[in-house]
């Protein structure tokens, strides 16, 4: 499901940015702008899953 993956990637972003934040690790900061992109894009899926359902009711 969208909503879980989104929530899954959210997840992973808050980890990687609080290791790039606190910790310095840079390599946190490619995996969190990784996890953000792949947000972007299960956003634009959601929105239109949420577009079809709403014009289908």
């Amino acid at each position: 499901m969208t909503h879980d993956q989104i929530v899954s990637a959210y997840e992973s972003y808050l980890a990687e940015n609080e290791s790039f934040e606190t910790k310095n690790i840079k390599a946190a900061a490619a995996r969190a702008r990784k996890a953000l992109g792949e947000l972007a894009k299960l956003a634009k899926v959601r929105r239109a899953e949420i577009q079809e359902r709403k014009t289908n009711m």
